[in-house]
């Protein structure tokens, strides 16, 4: 007799999408010398975060985001992008940029 299949059960073929936990933390994104957007982190892990970013916002794929709370600048690359929010691969850190007000 052949197994039951378990529909919660992932497939194993696909990768595991890892839970992030849900904050609030005000946030900037630094895009160049003098050049920041204020965004909300929405949910967060050790790989990566979703911000909320405003919807005029022209974001690169590539940036530094600062997190004031955490005191640690994150380079981050874009995953994905759906309106007015993103989700961002964690690539490293940096200490509080030296520019930055908070």
């Amino acid at each position: 007799m052949a197994k039951p299949v378990d529909p919660l059960q992932q497939d194993p073929g696909k990768p595991k999408r890892e839970r992030r936990p849900r904050v609030l933390k005000g946030a900037s994104i630094i895009t160049g010398s003098h050049s920041e957007v204020a965004v909300l982190l929405r949910n967060q892990h050790a790989g990566g975060a979703e911000l909320k970013i405003p919807l005029e916002a022209r974001i690169p794929d590539r940036f530094l985001l600062y997190v004031p709370l955490d005191s640690v600048g994150y380079r981050c690359e874009v995953r994905w992008r759906r309106k007015d929010r993103i989700g961002v691969q964690f690539t490293g850190t940096e200490p509080k940029p030296r520019l930055h007000y908070g």
